[in-house]
């Protein structure tokens, strides 16, 4: 039997997602064949995967006890399944903790599952995925050549390289302990901790306080040894030399022994110590000058004495460490080559700065310091005796680290402080020579030899000997004091119709007061109402973007079904959730077939909602009802049912409860949008002096007003500018492009929007229907012209109803397409659309023009004085160009308001 288990797709979910709350990796797998074969059907392969991965074994699985798998293995379960815990364990081997997972069928497609698990690195969680589906079909039948071992040795080296480094996983641990999120900006280790305006940034443990200049003076060692024998702190003589003969000069003068060092190099790269005479000075000035990036080096006194490291965060010692170099101790039998080899096996040991400790490199340096020891690489030390492999007692040569953090001398410490203030650094590391830190260095002899900026942490916080400094936390402390906020107010809006004007509306009355708003949506991403990219962003990485951005104080994100299918969110938490509605749409796309199902999908923010967070929920949608008991927070409901109706009744009870909501109460001045909060009523105002409602006849803007107060209401926005944020907002094309948009051509109403679907059509016909019975009798013609079109991938079925809806509201019926045709033939959609309009209604023609700027001179061709035109588009700023290039008002350059014939309908007429 061939084994052809593969993957179909894989897909990375970096937050909250339809299939888990956490970041998760999605693998769509086939198995194939192997679907009438589960582990008990397949001799030798459950012994098989528990020799290679003894760890799966232990896996609870769904029994909920350590080895419940094993258990499963032998009962019998499918290949999916095992890929899930292959992939699991296969990271757990890399040192990752990740224990979550699932795995499902799908529905229709037997032998196809949707396999499901958690990762620590996005980048090894998908070479885990792609390895367990190798190590599955190996098991199945060998496969000549492959060798599992090593396959598994390579993904624990990926991992090696892309996790971070012990002193930047400190910091992003310390801060995770604290709530404060985090972003990963690059492969290396520049990260953001904090959101907007309340981010920080850090590179390894340089911080984004760390000041340039105090970087510059700090790898000029000479200019940084001046300073501080300015300050009266205790340093050696030195002298910045480019040459043999000079170095040689400054030796003589300062006295022998000498260092040689290049003056702008670290991790103690091209050091020369303890150099006696001119020949051991000549051979280091050649070592030290090929590590120099700039061709100059510093000749020093050489300070007899241990090796130690002051670290010190904000102007205060927080650790000390001893260094020793490199160097192994004899046995009386082992080789120095034998002894490396063994001390390198230490687990702790690792290439550079990716383990708490760094191989000894057996290479030609390390032999000249063997030859003036009086050792070659293959002589046998004696027992006892410590033989050194370096000269520098560096942690990235292969030292080691003893903690001395209680045992240096308060003088010691306060000369550590003075020098990182003099140089200017927040987190330095003071290098010091002393023979003995207890004693002070200005007695017992000593002084600093330099000053690093970056520190390594792990010889404080991974100490060979003694006990671990949490160093990572005052770092936190010196970005982050205490009470200092580290993220931002968070609002998402998803829904099926109207997710972006409510994000406008939000984003609208924020702005009022005061706050840097940046906002996400269809149209592109916008900080501070300047549109900075115009494309969709309504996806996860368009809200990563807003959350980088150092300007931006509050964020609301429009949240789209695709995004959330792709990649999940963009964060992990968000403070308000808002849900509008769910109605058919997008239905069989990426493997949603039910509407209950994309109800599952725009639940996902609700599920996001923190237990000081709120959801704000349509309580006249049933299936957004139902989203409530997902919500870990307050819901806050709106409602636009009548006084006695079941959703009424249960905002009702909510509020006696103490809750809040915001209702629509009816009365014979017209309908004013109340909000609720416990036993108060708060009026906040009339829905027809909203511009946004057109004098109250836009009742999908009635709704997401209601939607909008309710969400600034959660977010703490005071009543009144929510209500000034309502009153101002217009549905002007600057404001809301491809939203309700009406102006005037040629005595013409025309209405640009964005409706694409049955329902969304159903509310723009409603619109148009009221627009058109208002109208003075001197302009009505009683003409309705529709522009109309859908994407090509949705449901035949949603093409008709699309097209039947529109046939009810409209005299003629002109169809289009998009250029993106989304899989179908030209025309294939609009045939479809045309069918369901067919079935009468209103409709009294039916046109095709499959070109959009076609489509659009053809309806305001036929529209005459008092026809209404609308215009559902997919391009809008070529629609728009169009309706100005025919409007007599943009010709005039007039910035008049459009006169529509009703003054509740004056908006003022955008122009380029």
């Amino acid at each position: 039997m061939k084994p052809d288990l593969k993957v179909l797709f894989t897909r990375v979910y970096r937050g909250p997602n339809y299939w888990s709350y956490d970041p998760a990796i999605h693998l769509q797998v086939d198995l194939g064949i192997l679907e009438e074969y589960p582990t008990n059907l397949l001799p030798g392969f459950t012994d098989s995967l528990l020799q290679l991965l003894p760890g799966v074994g232990e896996h609870s699985c769904s029994r909920r006890k350590s080895g419940g798998f094993a258990e499963r293995l032998h009962e019998g379960t499918w290949l999916g399944h095992v890929t899930e815990h292959v992939a699991l364990e296969l990271q757990r081997q890399t040192g990752a903790e990740v224990t979550r997972g699932k795995t499902r069928g799908t529905a229709g497609r037997p032998g196809v599952y949707d396999v499901i698990y958690a990762y620590a690195d996005e980048t090894v969680g998908v070479a885990a995925g792609k390895l367990a589906i190798r190590l599955v079909n190996q098991l199945v039948e060998a496969e000549e050549g492959f060798d599992a071992q090593a396959e598994i040795d390579t993904l624990i080296l990926l991992a090696q390289k892309a996790a971070f480094g012990p002193s930047t996983q400190s910091l992003v641990d310390e801060a995770g302990s604290r709530d404060i999120p985090w972003m990963r900006l690059n492969s290396g280790s520049l990260v953001q901790l904090g959101q907007g305006v309340h981010a920080k940034r850090i590179r390894a443990t340089m911080t984004s306080q760390t000041g340039s200049l105090a970087v510059d003076i700090a790898s000029d060692k000479e200019m940084t040894l001046q300073l501080l024998a300015a300050a009266g702190l205790p340093v050696p003589q030195s002298k910045a030399v480019r040459t043999i003969e000079g170095a040689i000069e400054v030796a003589h003068r300062i006295g022998w022994p000498v260092v040689v060092k290049p003056l702008d190099g670290n991790h103690g790269r091209g050091v020369g110590l303890n150099l006696q005479d001119e020949a051991a000075l000549t051979k280091a000035f050649e070592v030290a000058k090929e590590a120099s990036r700039r061709g100059w080096l510093v000749v020093e006194n050489y300070l007899v004495g241990n090796d130690y490291r002051f670290l010190v965060v904000g102007g205060r010692m927080v650790a000390v460490a001893e260094r020793v170099p490199a160097h192994v101790i004899g046995d009386g039998v082992k080789t120095i080559a034998e002894l490396v080899e063994l001390t390198n096996s230490d687990p702790r040991r690792g290439v550079g700065h990716e383990k708490v400790l760094t191989r000894i490199a057996l290479d030609p340096a390390a032999d000249d310091v063997l030859a003036g020891q009086g050792y070659a690489r293959n002589d046998v030390p004696a027992h006892g005796v410590m033989v050194k492999l370096t000269l520098t007692a560096n942690m990235s040569t292969g030292g080691i680290s003893i903690d001395r953090t209680m045992e240096a001398h308060p003088d010691n410490v306060e000369i550590a402080e003075e020098a990182a203030r003099v140089v200017g650094l927040d987190v330095a590391g003071i290098d010091f020579m002393a023979v003995d830190i207890t004693n002070p260095v200005r007695e017992a002899g000593g002084g600093i030899v330099e000053v690093n900026a970056a520190p390594g942490f792990r010889m404080h916080t991974n100490p060979t000997v003694g006990e671990p400094q949490y160093v990572a936390k005052p770092v936190i402390d010196l970005l982050f004091p205490p009470g200092t906020p580290s993220r931002i107010p968070i609002v998402a809006i998803t829904g099926t119709n109207g997710k972006t004007t409510t994000s406008r509306m939000v984003a609208h009355i924020f702005k009022g007061m005061g706050r840097k708003v940046g906002m996400t949506s269809t149209d592109g991403i916008v900080i501070d109402e300047r549109l900075v990219i115009r494309a969709d962003a309504s996806g996860p990485k368009s809200a990563r973007m807003v959350l980088q951005n150092p300007r931006v104080d509050f964020a609301v994100f429009e949240v789209a079904r695709g995004g959330v299918l792709r990649e999940g969110l963009g964060y992990q938490r968000n403070d308000v959730a808002v849900v509008l509605n769910v109605a058919p749409d997008h239905l069989g796309l990426g493997g949603i077939e039910t509407i209950e199902q994309l109800a599952d999908v725009k639940q996902v923010i609700v599920e996001a909602v923190p237990r000081n967070g709120f959801a704000v929920l349509n309580a006249d949608d049933p299936l957004v009802v139902k989203m409530a008991r997902a919500c870990s927070g307050e819901v806050v409901w709106f409602t636009m049912a009548e006084a006695g109706s079941p959703a009424v009744r249960r905002v009702d009870a909510h509020c006696r409860r103490g809750g809040r909501a915001v209702v629509l109460e009816r009365g014979e001045l017209g309908d004013m949008i109340v909000i609720r909060h416990g036993r108060r009523s708060m009026q906040l105002a009339w829905t027809h002096l909203l511009p946004s409602t057109f004098g109250g006849k836009a009742i999908m803007n009635v709704q997401n007003s209601m939607a909008a107060a309710g969400a600034a209401f959660a977010a703490g926005a005071p009543l009144h500018d929510i209500r000034q944020g309502l009153r101002t907002f217009q549905t002007t094309y600057y404001l809301a492009p491809g939203r309700l948009n009406v102006t005037e051509v040629d005595g013409a109403t025309v209405v640009v929007d964005y409706a694409h679907n049955a329902a969304g059509m159903r509310s723009l016909g409603d619109f148009v229907d009221k627009l058109a019975d208002n109208a003075p009798d001197d302009l009505l013609r009683h003409r309705r012209i529709g522009v109309i079109a859908t994407a090509g991938d949705r449901r035949d079925e949603d093409m008709r109803e699309l097209g039947e809806v529109a046939a009810q509201h409209f005299d003629i019926v002109i169809v289009r397409e998009d250029t993106r045709l989304r899989g179908r033939e030209a025309g294939a959609a609009a045939a479809l659309i045309c069918e369901g309009a067919a079935r009468g209604g209103r409709v009294q023609s039916v046109e095709t023009v499959l070109d959009e700027i076609e489509a659009t001179r053809r309806a305001l061709d036929l529209a005459g004085p008092g026809d209404v035109v609308v215009l559902c588009v997919d391009s809008h700023a070529a629609v728009w160009s169009e309706i100005q290039s025919r409007s007599h008002l943009a010709q005039a350059g007039s910035r008049d308001d459009s006169a529509t014939g009703d003054p509740d309908l004056q908006t003022p007429l955008p122009f380029d």
